[in-house]
């Protein structure tokens, strides 16, 4: 039996092809860290930050992934004491732990006081999944976005992280990064649009993807049009669209309480695989 301090070390290039292995146990769950892991290979000179994994008898079996957000991977109860006992000796900080809510109380738990007290604890978030085709029509005025609405789009993606969050994404250096991200989502084709007489009613983005699955984010309808069944008919819209050419299983975890978000996306015929949990930190 490995002890909670051995058995872990930060994966490399040469951890790939293991790694894909071990995501591919739960893809759509997995989604955010099998898109970090395609995008960088796992070189740490562009993962910005690392990926730690755990190994009994040679076998990778778990992984987290540190750095701005600590996200587990296939994390057992076990598995989260050692990562944490980890992170608490490196005193390693982030903002964001998020992922399978067993493996984040675990891992929340075993950070005790070598973090600071949560911004924000998000406990039993429904994580949905749609494998099929939208249960109901789309909304034929949603569209990829393009550059030329980026003057439209950004202030509806402020309004949202803010509304989300409980921070504006513009504190601080903030601004600039987050305009590059909404550029780079337009620019990829993973950002979706209803635009009327240069007002924006509805939009949602694709946060990361892999052959798979692509998880959803930002789903925003402006509040003046909030209750008119623009949400659901613009993610089937959105959905139809990333089944077409990004992947095949659409995903996305919402908070328990946010009922009229939960209603929309039943409709369209998303269902519960999973709960999530999300702990944020100042």
């Amino acid at each position: 039996m490995l002890s909670t301090r051995r058995g872990i070390r930060p994966l490399g290039v040469s951890d790939l092809d293991d790694f894909l292995a071990l995501t591919a146990r739960d893809p759509v769950v997995n989604v955010f860290a099998e898109y970090r892991a395609r995008t960088t290979k796992l070189d740490p000179r562009w993962m910005g930050g690392e990926m730690w994994g755990r190994f009994a008898d040679g076998e990778l079996t778990a992984a987290c992934h540190v750095g701005a957000n600590l996200v587990p991977v296939q994390v057992a109860a076990e598995d989260a004491a050692a990562f944490a006992q980890r992170a608490a000796e490196r005193r390693t900080f982030v903002s964001t732990i998020f992922g399978p809510e067993p493996a984040v109380r675990e891992l929340y738990a075993g950070l005790g006081g070598h973090r600071p007290p949560p911004r924000d604890l998000r406990w039993s978030q429904p994580h949905l999944e749609l494998a099929h085709e939208p249960l109901i029509a789309s909304d034929p005025a949603v569209r990829r976005s393009t550059q030329d609405d980026l003057d439209v789009l950004y202030p509806a993606c402020v309004a949202m992280y803010t509304e989300e969050v409980g921070i504006s994404p513009e504190t601080g250096p903030g601004r600039e990064v987050y305009r590059t991200r909404v550029q780079q989502l337009i620019s990829r084709g993973w950002s979706f649009v209803r635009i009327e007489d240069g007002r924006l009613l509805f939009k949602a983005e694709v946060a990361c993807a892999t052959p798979y699955a692509a998880q959803i984010q930002g789903v925003y309808v402006a509040p003046e049009h909030r209750g008119n069944a623009l949400s659901a008919a613009g993610i089937a819209a959105a959905v139809r669209l990333i089944q077409a050419d990004i992947a095949p299983v659409a995903s996305l975890y919402v908070n328990e309480w946010n009922v009229p978000a939960r209603r929309a996306y039943a409709r369209c015929g998303f269902t519960e695989t999973s709960r999530f949990a999300t702990i944020m930190f100042p």
